[in-house]
């Protein structure tokens, strides 16, 4: 594999885009200060997911920093790790510069290519896995919708999807600042600058998240700790 970020198609900065873009520099010392109790839970989480991904070909859309590229890079046979922050994955590339089973791509996972899962050898899909780390939660419920199709389209059935997020836990989250009229919940980020960002942030329930994701997936499992949750499932 090669360690080179690649060029997709030019995005527009939406908020999260230009929110991590402008936290980039400074987010592993953030990242450094996450509490004992969430990383108990966050190393539970890594063991169980790395263990599930081991031997995929993985698609993983919102790298970020690549905390998780990093993780699942152990057990993977290949990772393309995309982000649509192109500070983030930067630093996804830094962190990752001896990963030699994965590539980096600048991508927007609400504007996949058409051809993003067509194989090299004997028309085979390229990917038998898609991980989302952190990204579901910012996007719309609209945008979720549509990125579910868009997965079931490029990439067709029995796909293994796994996607893993945030609790929201009281005195830990981020005060919810309004809920739209589509019931997106908001929330305010400050960034190294102390520049106040909003963004969507949901904190799906189980049944909203099995009627969600049961339109593209299905053998859906949902798995939750005290700060996270995972989801998994198959494509249909």
């Amino acid at each position: 594999m090669h360690n080179d970020i690649s060029m997709e198609t030019p995005m527009d900065k939406n908020p999260v885009i230009a929110y991590y873009d402008s936290i980039a520099a400074h987010y592993d010392n953030a990242a450094a200060e996450v509490a004992d109790e969430q990383l108990e839970d966050l190393d539970e989480a890594r063991e169980q997911i790395s263990t599930l991904l081991a031997g995929h070909r993985i698609l993983e859309l919102g790298c970020g920093s690549g905390a998780w590229t990093e993780v699942l890079a152990e057990t993977a046979e290949s990772i393309v790790a995309t982000d649509a922050s192109a500070a983030m994955l930067e630093l996804a590339q830094m962190h990752g510069e001896d990963l030699d089973n994965v590539e980096y791509r600048l991508m927007d996972a609400l504007a996949l290519p058409d051809d993003l899962g067509t194989g090299e050898d004997n028309g085979e899909n390229r990917f038998t896995a898609v991980f989302l780390g952190g990204l579901w939660a910012h996007l719309t419920r609209k945008q979720q919708d549509d990125l579910l199709q868009s997965l079931k389209k490029r990439l067709g059935k029995d796909v293994l999807l796994v996607l893993f997020d945030d609790n929201y836990v009281e005195g830990e989250s981020a005060v919810t600042v309004r809920t739209d009229l589509l019931g997106n919940t908001h929330e305010f980020q400050l960034d190294a600058d102390g520049k106040q960002h909003e963004l969507v942030k949901n904190y799906p329930t189980d049944s909203a998240l099995r009627k969600r994701v049961g339109v593209a997936g299905r053998e859906i499992r949902v798995a939750r700790w005290e700060f996270y949750w995972v989801l998994t499932c198959r494509l249909k």
